[in-house]
């Protein structure tokens, strides 16, 4: 079959610089296709954030394993700017807990949040205890890699940082739900306590942390609809 593409890539200048691979793909049937993508969209479909976890252990290898999965994620230049900093300590996750509780308890009740955050926030009953952060087996904190620091003590610039981090937070946050996980994304604002708690480097900046575990039993969550595919997706067939 003749190629569509004028200008192949990679060109043959570049791959005599620089290692390629052929990709490896498999075409599905068509049904097969669909089956895959509408099973996925329905587990997709059971996922919900909890504020209510189970003490019980779970294994490191899962995390690991989540943290693979989402480093997987496409990013600028290919820089993966991201560190995953997981603890299941629990003189760490208490300091956590003190820190973020804190910042919390100045956003809720000194206004530090406006009122139309406030009212946002209403029907999901959030407030500014988090003892789920003490509960939870695991906590995990998404860094951001502002800039890279070499060994020899130099820096180099990363590129689309933030679009990168949510990426691969949002890989993590499908892998640990497919094995059977929980989770929840908090975002204490500041969350440059994170940092300091937890020991890392300048050019790292907490993106969102992770409690995981497994839900307690009988844990409810709000009765949330979902927008629709009509509400989220647009077709475009003509200019303007």
């Amino acid at each position: 079959m003749e190629s569509p593409y004028e200008h192949p890539y990679p060109s043959p200048e570049l791959e005599s610089e620089h290692p390629f691979i052929e990709y490896a793909f498999e075409r599905l049937a068509g049904d097969e296709m669909l089956r895959r993508a509408r099973d996925f969209r329905d587990g997709s479909e059971r996922r919900r954030s909890i504020r209510l976890f189970s003490p019980d252990p779970v294994p490191r290898q899962l995390i690991e394993l989540a943290v693979e999965a989402a480093s997987t994620a496409p990013s600028g230049a290919h820089k993966q700017p991201w560190t995953f900093v997981g603890t299941r300590d629990p003189e760490v996750k208490a300091a956590i807990r003190a820190a973020a509780e804190e910042e919390e308890r100045v956003n809720y009740l000194e206004n530090r949040m406006n009122a139309d955050w406030l009212e946002a926030l209403e029907p999901l009953g959030t407030d500014h205890h988090k003892e789920f952060l003490e509960v939870a087996p695991w906590i995990v904190v998404l860094f951001e890699q502002r800039f890279e620091q070499r060994s020899d003590g130099t820096t180099r610039r990363n590129y689309y940082v933030k679009e990168s981090t949510g990426i691969a937070a949002g890989m993590f946050i499908t892998a640990i739900h497919r094995m059977g996980l929980a989770t929840l994304t908090h975002t204490p604002s500041p969350m440059g306590f994170l940092r300091n708690l937890l020991g890392r480097p300048d050019n790292e900046r907490p993106f969102v942390m992770f409690p995981i575990g497994f839900p307690l039993e009988g844990t409810r969550v709000p009765d949330l609809r979902r927008k629709s595919l009509d509400e989220v997706f647009v077709e475009v067939d003509r200019l303007g």
